[in-house]
């Protein structure tokens, strides 16, 4: 069996079923977030642009981009790199978990990498939305954690890279991954808990009121978004304009936006009021209470303002849970010094400054495959070598 499965030809054949897999993804990319459209209705892809659907032939992983030069074969529209991206690396993470967990490994474990395999699905989907929409979606996570446990369950391989776990009996090994997930999730759940009591309010006072208004979104990548107009720093006679998109403004149904101020229209027409608070479906102004969808137009002038922000969004710690269902603390513990290490170098060449918000969770995906890759071994070097070998403790379950 080893002989088999640890045959070249099977890397092929990995890179190959995770380009096509890629291709799925960039489907469920691009659909999931959008309430009016399916992952399986319509069954074939379709141009965003011309909305027509790509024939079988012009829609082969990789192959295809090439070809085609990134343009769509029908109407010429640019095809996104993220497209050939994804498909390249969902074949190049199939490929190298089948090396490192079945060709490169003794004993084999195609359960490993079959695991590896479905967690880069997870994190692939999971980071690209939350790159584009600021949004983890969390049923992502709950699948990904009863898969993780259940794997666990079967080979704890995964969850057992930087420990010694010579025949691990199977409930120690679903064990280990309850206690990634524990770790993870409820680790940064604090995180995004204590962030919210020293950060959870950014207020803004004016010597002349601005004006404000909520901007309805002009295509399906934008939200409706909360808008002030403030004079440029360069010149006194011209504005610019500080949005805030809704899903920024709005983590939980708790959030208010709070202004005051005067001439708020609603729907055009004048009211007397001076102040009004607008959470993610509602707009309070007095007593009477509006629902967001039916209104038109809303706008005033602001002279205080109370906007909500959150340190971490509430998406982050089941995505962490979910990371550490399949590789276990010691994981979860190096993928989140990680993703923060990632994080400031990304930050800092893009100049985003502070207070500006980044979505985490793609470096917390970048940081639970760097565990998987070798980031174990980078633990295990530095508790060995540099510590003088000492060891963290081990919870008595996995002894």
């Amino acid at each position: 069996m080893e002989v088999i499965l640890g045959n070249p030809i099977w890397l092929v054949c990995a890179f190959v079923i995770g380009a096509c897999i890629g291709s799925y993804l960039n489907v469920v990319i691009y659909r999931w977030p959008r309430e009016n459209l399916s992952v399986t209705k319509p069954k074939r892809s379709f141009c965003p642009i011309c909305k027509k659907e790509i024939l079988w032939y012009r829609n082969l992983p990789i192959i295809t981009w090439v070809v085609q030069r990134g343009k769509c074969g029908e109407c010429q529209a640019p095809i996104p790199f993220r497209y050939l991206f994804v498909e390249f690396l969902t074949a190049v993470l199939f490929a190298a978990a089948w090396y490192v967990f079945v060709t490169d490994h003794t004993p084999i474990s195609p359960v490993g990498a079959a695991l590896v395999m479905a967690l880069a699905v997870l994190l692939i989907c999971i980071a690209c939305i939350d790159a584009d929409l600021m949004v983890v979606p969390v049923n992502f996570c709950w699948w990904g954690m009863a898969v993780g446990v259940a794997g666990a369950v079967i080979d704890p391989t995964l969850v057992t890279l930087a420990g010694e776990a010579p025949q691990m009996t199977w409930w120690k090994g679903g064990l280990e991954a309850l206690f990634g997930l524990a770790a993870g999730w409820g680790g940064l759940a604090v995180v995004v808990y204590l962030g919210k009591q020293l950060m959870g309010t950014k207020r803004l006072s004016f010597d002349e009121a601005h004006e404000w208004y909520l901007r309805e979104p002009e295509n399906d990548e934008e939200q409706l978004s909360f808008v002030i107009k403030v004079p440029k720093k360069d010149a006194e006679d011209e504005f610019e304009e500080d949005v805030y998109a809704w899903g920024d403004l709005f983590f939980r149904d708790s959030d208010r936006l709070e202004i005051e101020g005067h001439g708020i229209l609603l729907d055009g027409k004048r009211t007397k009021a001076t102040s009004l608070v607008i959470s993610r479906e509602k707009v309070k102004i007095g007593e009477e209470e509006y629902a967001i969808e039916k209104l038109r137009a809303l706008s005033g002038k602001v002279e205080k303002v109370l906007i909500p922000r959150e340190a971490m969004g509430d998406g982050d710690p089941p995505l962490l849970g979910l990371i550490g269902a399949f590789i276990g603390w010691q994981g979860v513990i190096f993928a989140l010094f990680a993703a923060c290490i990632f994080a400031i170098m990304w930050a800092i060449p893009a100049r985003i400054g502070f207070g500006r918000q980044l979505p985490f969770g793609p470096f917390l995906a970048v940081g639970g495959a760097v565990w998987i890759f070798g980031g174990w071994m980078l633990w295990e070097w530095y508790f060995e070598s540099l510590v003088g070998g000492m060891s963290i403790p081990v919870p008595e379950f996995t002894k």
